[in-house]
């Protein structure tokens, strides 16, 4: 591509085939006129997601494929598109479809304006009408509010995959197994700002969830101790001076 990148999408996909190929067409037509790239990390899938991406860049110049050679999990996945993001500005979708590429845009143009706060390194999207089924949002509004009471961060949607972030403020943030869905937080531990915006969601197309309530709520506990602990053991030196 000849002219620079300015905004690198990253989408982690494990086993999305017939959803991966039709989301990486829907994020080129939700950013058409911008200089853009878009980066999906196929989590060493077992269908044909790999092969359908493949397929789907006679058609798309601006798609990278980024594969792992063994299951890592989505945290890791988004940490392997960063790191080879070319952009200074990232956006992240999740690979199943739900999460709207035509609110990238919208996130974009709120980190990037030019009345933005100092500091201000993330836009997270809120999924207020959710498009899934009651026990799941049952089960993500307990884990909410759990784990807002806990942190204070501010995060009503915690689990929503659409976020823009600044690249060079994530490569700060430690990183753990689940640590997307702490992101808020531990940028505010890192002195950045956040905000959040309202955006669409949709009903999945192939495919089904990666995750059971039990288990996301097992390792939801788990991590908002660590995360807590974190933020415990942060030592701020109110900036820096070179001497």
């Amino acid at each position: 591509m000849a002219e620079s990148i300015e905004f690198s999408v990253v989408v982690p996909v494990y086993n999305e085939a017939g959803n991966a190929a039709e989301l990486a067409r829907e994020v080129a037509r939700a950013l058409d006129g911008h200089a853009y790239e878009m980066i999906f990390v196929d989590d060493s899938s077992r269908d044909d997601t790999r092969a359908e991406l493949a397929a789907a860049r006679a058609e798309l110049p601006r798609l990278r494929i980024v594969g792992h050679r063994a299951n890592a999990g989505q945290s890791r996945a988004i940490r392997s598109g960063v790191a080879a993001a070319r952009a200074p500005l990232i956006g992240t979708l999740d690979g199943d479809g739900q999460n709207d590429p035509a609110d990238l845009p919208k996130l974009l143009a709120r980190i990037a304006r030019h009345d933005a706060p100092h500091g201000l390194a993330m836009v997270s999207g809120m999924r207020l009408k959710r498009q899934d089924a009651a026990e799941k949002r049952w089960a993500s509004k307990l884990a909410n509010n759990v784990r807002q009471s806990l942190l204070g961060d501010g995060a009503v949607d915690s689990g929503c995959g659409i976020k823009v972030f600044r690249r060079d403020a994530f490569q700060l943030l430690p990183y753990f197994d689940h640590m997307h869905r702490y992101m808020p937080a531990l940028m505010l531990r890192e002195g950045f700002g956040v905000e959040y915006f309202e955006v669409n969601h949709r009903p999945r197309g192939a495919g089904r969830s990666k995750y059971t309530n039990l288990g996301r709520l097992a390792a939801a506990g788990t991590d908002l101790f660590g995360v807590m602990w974190l933020r415990s053991r942060l030592r701020d030196p109110k900036g820096t001076d070179e001497l």
